[in-house]
């Protein structure tokens, strides 16, 4: 390839070195008057000039295939001996039994204190309740005198309900005044059963009668 090329680099050099030569001639013709035998014997002469163009270079082969590998197969690898390992045997589950949680019993809360039955009590002294103004007239003007033994029934609000004479002065105007004054005047703290409810209740006393002395 390298010399096919160099050939026609020689011979393109010379083609171009005949056209410029030629046109010199030419050139020259038309200026001293010769153009017309020179340019007809030029071309004369390039008539008679072959170029013989060289047959153009057989094409390239195509390289040859490679040489066929052959692929041996693998070695038959024999398989590894099968180890019989012994079943793992779980061991028994034991069942422990487990004890109840402890039932807890609520505790009740603790009875109210229970409330001691109260009595009916009197407020303040009942022998004061009677003033020299309150002594029967009749009783006066006959200087009697005597002790009168009294129950009173004391209703829920701590007021006198009713009035019996339990033993007599002996008179009868001193027994009746002292029952009628008591129930206008005579109170009570109220009494209480055990559970703290209001009762009726009943008080015994006494109440002297005395002539004042001036």
């Amino acid at each position: 390839m390298a010399y096919a090329d160099q050939s026609m680099s020689t011979r393109k050099a010379v083609s171009i070195g005949l056209v410029i030569l030629l046109h010199a001639i030419i050139g020259y013709a038309f200026v001293t008057g010769l153009a017309y035998n020179v340019v007809k014997k030029v071309a004369r002469d390039l008539k008679t000039f072959d170029v013989e163009e060289e047959a153009p270079p057989p094409p390239d082969q195509p390289p040859p295939p490679p040489p066929e590998q052959v692929v041996e197969p693998p070695p038959v690898v024999a398989p590894p001996p099968i180890v019989q390992v012994a079943p793992t045997v779980a061991p028994p589950i034991v069942s422990v039994p487990v004890a109840p949680p402890p039932v807890i019993t609520p505790t009740a809360p603790p009875a109210p204190p229970v409330s001691q039955a109260v009595r009916v009590t009197p407020k303040g002294n009942f022998q004061s309740l009677m003033s020299t103004e309150d002594y029967p007239s009749s009783s006066l003007r006959n200087n009697e005198e005597g002790t009168v033994a009294y129950r009173l029934d004391v209703g829920t609000d701590g007021k006198v309900t009713a009035c019996t004479v339990t033993a007599s002065s002996g008179f009868p105007a001193l027994d009746t005044t002292a029952c009628r004054l008591l129930q206008r005047r005579a109170r009570f703290n109220i009494g209480k059963d055990a559970a703290g409810n209001p009762v009726t209740g009943v008080y015994n006393g006494r109440f002297t009668w005395r002539i004042p002395k001036d």
